[in-house]
Parts: C-alpha cells; sequence; structure tokens
C-alpha cells in the first residue's frame, strides 16, 4: 500500500492538474461519476451514501494553521542525562526537552513497548511530568499494536488517573494497543475506551476494518495518506458518518509527500491537528520543498502553517522548486529494436 501510495496521489494530483483545480475541489459529483454509494455501505439505519460524495464530509473551512505532534520514540532522551554521548551533533535538537522548547511543542505521541507495564506507566509519567513543567497539553499514548489483553491498557491508565490526574487528564487518546490485522484478533475493546478514546491505526487503510473496529469497540480513526489517498478518504467518510473522530497520523514523510499529508488533516477535521515526524528524523531531506513552504516544514509554536499552499493539484507549486531529479528515460524505436 505504501508503494501504490505515490502512484495514487499522482493520479489524483495530475486530475486536478488536467482540470487546472485544486484538488479538493473534485471530490464531489461534478467530477465524480459515481458516489459513495458504489464503495461503502452503512453499519447503522440512519446513515445511507446514496447522492454522497467525500466533499460532503469535509470541514467547510479547512484551516491553514494546524497544531502538530511530536513523536516520542521509546529510546529518545528525554533529558540530557539520557544522552549516551553518541548523540548526532547536526545543529538539530536531541532531548524531548530541547524539542520542545525549540518547536514550542504542545502535542506528543508517546511510544510505548506494550508488554511492560511497569516500563510503559514511568515512561509516561516521566514525559507527563516534563510536559506539566513546560505546559504541553496534550499527549497520545502508542502502544505499538504489541497488547493481546484489554486489562494491560486499563490497568496503567486506571493507575495514572489515580495517581497522575494532570497527566491523566493531557492524555488525549490512545491509539492502536492491540494487533493490527482485526480479522484474525477480534478482541472486545469497549473497556478500553470507556475510559479513554481508542483509534485505529495500522488497522485504518481499509473501511471495512474500520467497520469491524467500531462493532468491537473501537471509537476513532487514524488516517494515513502513506497508505493511498483514496483509502484514507473512503475511510474518512465512513467514520464521519458513523461519528467516529479523526486523527491524520504520520509515516514520516518527507519532501512532496508532506503537502498531501496535511492536506488531508486540514479538510478531515481532526481532534487535534496532524502528526508530523520528518522533520525530527530527516529534516534536510525536504530543503527545495521547505524553500517554497517554509512553515509546512518547520514547526513553530507547536503548528504547521499550510498558507503557502496553492494552484492546481494538492498545490504542490513544484515548477518553483530547485530540487535536481534524475532525467527520465526516453525510449524510441529504431530498425525494429527498442532502445533507451
Amino acid at each position: 500500500m505504501i508503494a501504490a501510495s505515490a502512484y495514487d496521489i499522482a493520479c489524483q494530483e495530475a486530475f486536478g492538474v488536467l482540470h487546472d483545480v485544486d484538488n479538493y475541489s473534485t471530490y464531489h459529483s461534478q467530477y465524480l461519476s459515481k458516489d459513495l454509494s458504489d464503495y461503502l455501505t452503512s453499519q447503522d439505519e440512519g446513515v445511507c451514501f446514496d447522492r454522497k460524495y467525500p466533499s460532503d464530509f469535509f470541514v467547510e473551512t479547512p484551516e491553514n494553521r494546524l497544531p502538530v505532534w511530536h513523536l516520542v520514540g521509546g529510546l529518545d532522551p528525554i533529558e540530557e542525562e539520557d544522552c549516551h554521548g553518541d548523540e548526532p551533533q547536526d545543529g538539530y535538537p536531541v532531548t524531548l526537552r530541547d524539542w520542545i522548547s525549540s518547536d514550542g511543542l504542545n502535542c506528543l505521541k508517546i511510544k510505548l513497548r506494550g508488554n511492560d507495564s511497569d516500563w510503559d506507566y514511568e515512561r509516561l509519567v516521566r514525559i507527563g511530568n516534563v510536559s506539566i513543567e513546560l505546559n504541553v497539553q496534550f499527549l497520545s499514548a502508542d502502544f505499538n499494536c504489541t497488547v493481546t489483553d484489554p486489562e494491560y491498557v486499563n490497568s496503567i491508565l486506571d493507575r495514572l488517573r489515580t495517581e497522575q490526574p494532570d497527566i491523566s487528564d493531557r492524555l488525549l487518546y490512545v491509539e492502536q494497543p492491540f494487533p493490527y490485522d482485526l480479522k484474525a484478533n477480534q478482541i472486545d475493546v469497549h473497556s478500553v475506551a470507556e475510559r479513554k478514546p481508542l483509534f485505529l491505526d495500522e488497522s485504518a487503510h481499509d473501511w471495512q476494518y474500520v467497520a469491524l473496529g467500531r462493532s468491537l469497540g473501537w471509537t476513532g480513526v487514524a488516517l494515513k495518506t502513506c497508505k493511498t489517498q483514496t483509502g484514507a478518504i473512503l475511510s474518512l467518510c465512513w467514520a464521519k458518518a458513523h461519528r467516529m473522530p479523526l486523527m491524520v497520523q504520520d509515516l514520516t514523510n518527507p519532501m512532496l509527500a508532506q503537502i498531501p499529508h496535511v492536506r488531508l488533516a486540514a479538510h478531515a477535521g481532526t481532534i487535534m491537528g496532524v502528526e508530523s515526524n520528518g522533520m525530527q528524523f530527516y529534516p534536510d531531506a525536504s530543503q527545495p520543498e521547505a524553500e517554497i513552504h517554509k512553515g509546512i516544514y518547520q514547526r513553530r509554536d507547536g503548528h504547521l502553517d499550510l498558507s503557502t499552499i496553492s494552484g492546481s493539484g494538492f498545490g504542490y507549486r513544484v515548477h518553483e522548486m530547485n530540487r535536481d531529479l534524475p532525467q527520465p528515460h526516453t525510449v524510441s524505436r529504431s530498425n525494429d529494436r527498442l532502445e533507451k
């Protein structure tokens, strides 16, 4: 799906460019020959997709400024005392404390193990205490699809609520603690969702998995353009029709991939902005794009700024970018032979 996503997005970009319109103005009856009922079926009697199009499920006025989430990896140093001396000296922050100060972060996604409850709890508490000190308002917990028993998550959430209520209050949602293959692992998760909103992530690539997840107790959906724009749009529409809140998560989108990613978040209307971690892992990879869209590739005051997006397609403005690309292969027919 990740490989297919580049082709999927390129086709949609080409369609917008062909008609000289923004891509998000093509998701309705003027440009689409079929409505959503050709692709989606409802789980509730009151939901009907006849004569409904993706544009019916987008926010009316997308925001140009989005809160941005920072990924705190399981091995990421929180303070200087966690450093080993072999960290990169490249001018970018290393510790979480420095990232928060540098980028004005207000949203932290915390990676957990899912198989060591004491470690997971202490990690949440430690990052939570730094968040309180530095006035970070929102946290999420990502158990990384490793949990098989809902009581594992419940016990951590209950302990956090009892012993660390200020941190518990900052925990906005829990992300995919359980195995991504829902069909093979149909775990009833209603008890977890009663404690905190529970978001499908790795299982949200297909609206039918979203429907199955909802029947098992999942309450929200995290979308990813890197598993195809088309799949994300269909999951978005199904989820919104069934009143499931949305997030847009990252799989590290550099260069042009960042633009459809943040645009989906702006049009979806998420519960809190968008995750974007390319600037953590390889910020210099996107320098040509950042010259045109500085606010999309730099997190400032805890936000991304999308105001530079304009023109047809996804609004890349690629012809203004100074990026050296490999020359395309040319194929010609000569003397009944193909020569490259």
